[in-house]
């Protein structure tokens, strides 16, 4: 992660040959019985950077970051950790602190009093004053002076999720790690605690490693995100790399919302590829994920990325509208056309006002342009 002078989080760029990763896994591998949760992964996190682990439940994910906080051990390779092996090293001697989905705080103590649990558990135990001078530090830095003395059940679970957040951060590790911790969250509170995360990473410049199956928190939060799929990183990028340039059709469908069309016969010119779809009609779109002259494949169309209209144009296909669905910034239109099936658009308000409140049952015509389209593997 790179800090302007303002304070402005730039685009992640990857370490220089004089840096070295904060952590690593090498070839890592976690099996539990006849299931393999993790496959040969392998990953290095730049300090100072905001990584997610991106995919849905069961992919191995939560499983990579119990590695990295020591709770699993792996079944092949080696975490490393500053360039330490610690592999085998129990959780509480490495410098790392977890932030656990329902936040595992103690609720039979005070706000201060877990945030202090940490400190008072390490040897040598540091002096009353020092404890409570980091607890003061820590509670200041979530937006929660003057909380020390509250209990838990007293406080709603966004001020709970700060705690949490307080309690890792007061022994200043190397490795945050956040096991989905904005789950439990309304959208609204999630929102907001979205943004203090960002704020606080950039703050203290600790490296975070977030766990989620929600791929607009991680486009949202992330320097760069590791698509996760039956246990391995399938991709690794920025956020935007990854909506842009996905490697395959299940990238493309797990980062964002896209509509894919089966085509056969691809042509690649440079990094142009033309496709034949069930329509009989040939497409362009940008080649991804090193797709081949000769193979089947399909066509990923964004929704942002087609026009609709009432008016038919040059290439425009015809097509039926089935749902209308305003959400304030955007319509949401679901339409059928009949060689392609259903095709999900996004509107802009300024646009969407001229269709003159284009509803269910209309005929409509849709347009993308080629730029807008990629031509990927069928994965």
């Amino acid at each position: 992660m790179q800090t302007s002078e303002n304070g402005e989080k730039s685009a992640y760029t990857a370490p220089g040959p004089e840096g070295s990763p904060v952590a690593e896994l090498r070839g890592v591998s976690k099996t539990f019985g006849e299931v393999k949760a993790v496959t040969n992964m392998d990953l290095s996190i730049a300090q100072g950077e905001f990584f997610t682990f991106l995919g849905p439940s069961g992919c191995g994910k939560t499983t990579a970051l119990r590695m990295l906080a020591g709770f699993e051990t792996p079944t092949e390779g080696s975490v490393l950790i500053d360039g330490e092996d610690v592999s085998a090293q129990e959780p509480y001697r490495r410098p790392v602190n977890m932030v656990f989905q329902n936040y595992a705080l103690f609720p039979h103590l005070t706000v201060g009093q877990n945030i202090a649990y940490g400190l008072k558990q390490r040897r040598p135990k540091p002096g009353r004053a020092l404890i409570e001078e980091k607890v003061s530090r820590a509670l200041e830095t979530v937006r929660l002076s003057g909380y020390e003395d509250r209990r838990i059940w007293e406080m709603s679970g966004g001020q709970q999720q700060r705690v949490a957040l307080a309690r890792a951060i007061v022994n200043e590790p190397k490795l945050l790690l956040l096991d989905e911790p904005l789950a439990a969250l309304d959208r609204k509170l999630r929102k907001e605690m979205q943004i203090e995360l960002q704020d606080l990473q950039r703050d203290l410049g600790i490296t975070f490693v977030l766990v989620t199956h929600d791929q607009e928190e991680a486009l949202s939060l992330s320097d760069r995100i590791g698509v996760v799929r039956a246990g391995q990183i399938i991709q690794v990028g920025a956020p935007q790399e990854l909506y842009d340039r996905p490697a395959s059709r299940y990238v493309a469908d797990f980062v964002g919302t896209s509509n894919f069309f089966e085509g056969a016969g691809v042509e690649i010119s440079s990094d142009t590829a033309s496709i034949t779809l069930q329509n009989g009609r040939r497409y362009n779109g940008r080649a991804m994920g090193g797709i081949a002259s000769g193979e089947n494949g399909c066509l990923s169309v964004r929704p942002e990325q087609i026009r609709i209209g009432r008016e038919a144009t040059p290439d425009a296909l015809e097509c039926t509208v089935l749902n209308r669905i305003f959400l304030g910034e955007h319509t949401e239109y679901l339409v059928r056309q009949k060689d392609l099936g259903n095709i999900k658009v996004l509107a802009p308000r300024q646009s969407d006002e001229g269709l003159n409140s284009l509803g269910k049952g209309d005929s409509a015509w849709l347009h993308w342009a080629d730029d807008g389209a990629l031509v990927l593997k069928n994965d």
